[in-house]
């Protein structure tokens, strides 16, 4: 294939990464901890954890997997919010040799016992608060081994235990459940104490994570990521994000902010994952929605690198507070998941003096396909350029490349793409083309220097009158108006032009009225694409990570 791409390419950037350079994610971080054994790894409510701390600790807990007798390639859940529970955890099922399934943990109770039951899930790492949930469905589940963590308990005696009787007395956020053959997490590694981990032979091709698709699209299904995938992602990841962290003068250790949460793809690799081969600080934020609190969080560290979705930038720039913080660390502000709006990026530009990176990826893709370079000045309104050792091409319905300039759908190749869908050849065989590449669902258009721009995806198009309308351009500019804080679109169907555009507001200025939006979009959208409905809403519904979900607005109207 032609990667006309590479001439974009920052100096320094490689056209190929080794995906074989280690055997396995735990080689890998194996690695990192001795390397880095002195330094802090996270920090969550001022508590630290060392590198070397992170390194025991797992081992004791995969000393204490293996003793339940669970065996190679067993699936492991956890269900925990930004907690130093989570980062301990994840490397004790993988040091231990079974598959880590990353669980919401707001998941209803259906959608629980959906993930545990297609995943075949036999233990799991739950936090108390959402104990309740688990403790409805476990009957109907292959869970046979429960841990039970707590938000104090690693926070030392003292503050520990004020911690947990806050959270549970005060603000009273554990419901009441029953589990009566779990374990706390304590009480795990102690039972564990001085016992040796088995060493596990673990190969490129071994399932590291099951990681399940949003359900945005329909039911959730579980992506089969390799060790191969992620070590992968993650070599491509500090490829292209090192010319820019390595910009101004030189950092002892760099410090992450770990706000998404760690079941999303999206942080699992670029904090996780890539903060540890890097030897990062992460400070985790258990409840980002607590944006007074972030902020206060964010003010005690020099930080320089931001991983964050659009709608969690602008929640933070509507935040007087937040302007008044340093940024003169500020090295790296990815932005993923979502569309990143025009207008968000440049006040974010404005206020902390660093660009956003806008990258894209899926689940499916461990999760970066493309991004654009850390040494970007100003938002670019792309997805980048396709990562190190990646292809991506714009097919068409047949699936045939189309000519550059032509929309198509977004389908990539390369080490990062999942094994499958965990059990479903049916759904894999939908999604993979003969020659490997990944169908993304995602409608976008590659320019002559291999930039490609998100059109939309497939199933949110809007067609009016047999025009083609896309939800991220009129939310894109809808986001522009200085009355609007958020907003989202949707088709709604209509007997003369098939379907016509529907706007949801949440407005900034209280004052705005549908009139002068009206007018505004008027101004901006060709006839077919001006929004023929606009309601104003108080919020939108969104997944846990802050993505619109335009399913949950499309689904009222059909109920309606």
């Amino acid at each position: 294939m032609d990667k006309f791409w590479l001439a974009s390419y920052p100096q320094g950037v490689p056209a190929e990464i080794d995906a074989t350079r280690y055997r396995s994610l735990v080689e890998m971080t194996d690695e990192a901890f001795t390397k880095y054994a002195d330094r802090n790894a996270y920090v969550c409510m001022g508590k630290y954890l060392t590198y070397s701390e992170l390194d025991a600790l797992s081992s004791t807990m995969a000393a204490w997997l293996q003793s339940t007798g669970l065996k190679k390639g067993a699936r492991v859940a956890i269900m925990m919010p930004n907690v130093l529970q989570y980062p301990i955890a994840i490397a004790a099922i993988l040091r231990a040799g079974y598959i880590v399934v990353n669980v919401n943990p707001l998941y209803t109770p259906r959608e629980l016992e959906h993930q545990l039951k297609d995943s075949g899930a036999e233990a799991i790492f739950v936090l108390e608060n959402f104990a309740g949930t688990l403790a409805k469905v476990i009957a109907n589940t292959a869970i046979r081994h429960v841990v039970v963590a707590s938000m104090g308990e690693l926070l030392g005696l003292l503050k520990g235990s004020i911690v947990n009787f806050v959270v549970r007395h005060i603000k009273k956020m554990v419901p009441p459940f029953s589990l009566p053959d779990s374990i706390t997490f304590s009480q795990a590694l102690a039972q564990a104490h001085g016992k040796n981990r088995t060493p596990v032979t673990i190969s490129h091709d071994d399932v590291a994570f099951l990681q399940y698709t949003g359900g945005t699209t329909g039911v959730a299904k579980g992506a089969m990521l390799t060790h191969r995938n992620v070590v992968a992602n993650v070599l491509q990841a500090e490829e292209w994000l090192m010319p820019g962290l390595k910009q101004g003068p030189k950092i002892d250790q760099l410090v992450f902010i770990c706000a998404l949460p760690l079941y999303h793809i999206f942080a699992l690799t670029v904090c996780n994952l890539l903060g540890t081969r890097e030897g990062a600080l992460n400070v985790l934020i258990p409840n980002p929605r607590d944006i007074p609190g972030f902020v206060k969080e964010l003010a005690k560290y020099k930080i320089n690198t931001f991983p964050a979705v659009n709608t969690l930038y602008n929640a933070l720039l509507n935040n007087p507070d937040f302007a008044k913080l340093d940024f003169s660390g500020y090295r790296c502000c990815v932005g993923g998941g979502m569309a990143v709006q025009k207008a968000v990026a440049d006040k974010w530009k404005q206020v902390t003096g660093c660009p956003i990176i806008e990258g894209y990826g899926l689940s499916e893709t461990s999760p970066i396909a493309s991004a654009n370079p850390c040494t970007i000045e100003e938002y670019s309104g792309t997805i980048g350029l396709p990562l190190p050792s990646t292809d991506i091409t714009i097919l068409d319905d047949a699936g045939q490349p189309v000519p550059l300039g032509q929309a198509g759908e977004i389908s990539i190749r390369g080490p990062q793409v999942m094994a499958g869908y965990w059990n479903r050849p049916d759904e894999t065989a939908k999604v993979m083309t003969p020659d490997g590449f990944f169908k993304s669902g995602d409608i976008g258009i590659m320019d002559a220097r291999g930039y490609t721009k998100i059109v939309d995806r497939k199933k949110d198009m809007i067609l009016v009158s047999g025009f083609n309308v896309y939800p991220n351009e009129i939310e894109g500019v809808v986001a522009l108006h200085p009355g609007v804080l958020e907003c989202a679109c949707v088709g709604v169907p209509d007997e003369h032009t098939g379907e016509a555009v529907k706007l949801f507001v949440v407005r900034k200025d209280k004052n705005l009225t549908a009139e002068q939006l009206m007018a505004y979009c008027k101004e901006q959208f060709t006839g077919y694409k001006k929004p023929k409905y606009i309601e104003f809403r108080d919020e939108l519904p969104k997944t846990n990570v802050g993505k619109i979900l335009r399913r949950e607005l499309r689904d009222e109207k059909k109920a309606a």
